[in-house]
């Protein structure tokens, strides 16, 4: 799969206040923490990976290819780093999964004449409830 370790090397972090009502803490403590990760430049993915990440996260890349995630759940700064590379890691493990190509498979015709002959026998007793024609 891929190096973790040298995959981290390449992350970029930056720690800024978080938003929102919080009081004191918030308005002086910067535990909000910001990862980029620039995929086009990565010296780790190969460039079929690189094909995948950017068809994967067309969304959420920038125009220079770069991936941007934050996190602020917690009041600690060590903490959110450590929820938002789990978080990271996850992402691109994820990304990167082929996904296996279904096979359709064909219906027997066992079953096939099973199913017709419950539906015949169904009908059948529903018209046999109907007061017969005497004309």
């Amino acid at each position: 799969m891929i190096n973790e370790k040298a995959l981290l090397q390449e992350l970029n972090f930056k720690a800024v206040r978080s938003s929102g009502s919080g009081g004191q803490h918030v308005n002086k403590v910067s535990s909000k923490v910001e990862l980029t990760f620039n995929v086009t430049t990565s010296l780790v993915l190969n460039k079929e990976q690189k094909e995948r990440l950017h068809n994967k996260f067309q969304h959420r890349l920038t125009k220079e290819g770069v991936l941007i995630l934050s996190c602020e759940d917690s009041r600690s700064q060590h903490r959110n780093k450590a929820l938002l590379i789990k978080r990271f890691l996850q992402l691109i493990k994820d990304a990167l999964i082929i996904p296996k190509k279904r096979r359709p498979t064909k219906i027997p015709k066992s079953v096939i004449q099973k199913r017709l002959k419950s539906k015949r026998y169904l009908s059948d007793k529903k018209a046999n409830r109907k007061k017969p024609d005497l004309e």
